[in-house]
């Protein structure tokens, strides 16, 4: 297939580029600036100049494409609304990348929550996430079209493409870094739901082939709380006890919606439908035994 991806210079883009060009597709990917256009094009991806808010270029690549995947931002109205305007009554597939914070709470790292979804519960999404699920809801209702929504948890593992870093361990261990102290915030009770990138390009790679429209999917294998991820770090940077910090004083840090909804809630899920729908089989099963053991230090 022709692919057109957006966040192609990122972690997830960059990765899901690299593989799926592996598999034998073409690929075009959205970038910003000259530097990493050649960057990526001395990796086989066709780089098309532009960003979210270039609504005609997103809407014209839509349409030149066979398949559409958005691997940018999951809450960007005007991009995703260009995305479904392009393949509309087209048939095409549009994958959307979405992340299981919709249904993070607020519990700012000191209560574990005994809520776990999966694709047939309801869900509870709190009111500052109401929009990125309302857009998550408009691709799947893309008009002719195959729309397919990927709710992602914590994602770890090496990038392969020109962004290495995750966005949820990586500042973890950065701050531990400058520091010299694992901090986690609150008690680190709450606990993510998580999934190493290889097994979330193998079920993109997946959706893309055989999806239905409308197909909601997390997208998981396994899950741990913040202490414990906070001990793994400690453990591969050989340094003293994790320690606590308020939402406060992670905001200064990491600024507030991090704080709060990457680092302090709870984002319990389990991916049953990519399993039964998609035979999706991910390989890789411990967040905490991959930082242990194979996360990189420098």
């Amino acid at each position: 297939m022709n692919l057109f991806i957006t966040g192609a210079t990122g972690f997830i883009g960059g990765t899901l580029a690299v593989d799926l060009k592996a598999r034998g597709h073409a690929i075009r990917g959205l970038v910003r600036d000259e530097a990493k256009a050649r960057k990526l094009a001395a990796l086989g991806i066709e780089p098309v100049l532009g960003d979210l808010d270039n609504v005609a270029v997103l809407t014209a690549e839509a349409r030149r494409a066979d398949g559409v995947i958005n691997a940018a931002s999951s809450d960007h109205e005007k991009a995703i609304r260009a995305l479904i305007e392009g393949v509309k009554g087209s048939g095409k597939p549009l994958l959307h990348t979405s992340g299981s914070s919709v249904i993070g709470d607020d519990v700012k790292g000191d209560a574990l929550s005994p809520n776990v979804f999966d694709e047939d519960t309801p869900f509870i999404v709190e009111p500052e996430k109401r929009a990125r699920h309302a857009l998550d809801n408009s691709v799947l209702a893309a008009p002719g079209a195959r729309g397919i929504v990927l709710c992602n948890t914590m994602i770890y593992g090496t990038g392969k493409g020109l962004s290495r870093d995750s966005v949820q361990i990586p500042p973890l261990v950065a701050q531990a870094r400058k520091s010299g102290v694992v901090r986690v915030v609150g008690k680190g009770v709450n606990r993510w739901s998580n999934v190493h990138i290889d097994d979330v390009s193998a079920l993109y790679a997946l959706a893309l082939e055989k999806a239905p429209a409308g197909a909601f999917y997390f997208v998981e294998n396994g899950e741990a709380s913040y202490a414990e991820i906070g001990e793994a770090i400690a453990a591969r940077l050989k340094l003293g006890p994790v320690q606590s910090w308020s939402v406060e004083e992670a905001s200064r840090e990491w600024g507030e919606g991090h704080a709060r909804y990457s680092f302090g809630s709870n984002s319990r899920v389990r991916g049953k439908r990519a399993r039964r729908e998609l035979g999706w089989a991910p390989r890789h099963d411990s967040v905490t035994r991959w930082i242990r053991e194979e996360m990189p230090l420098e």
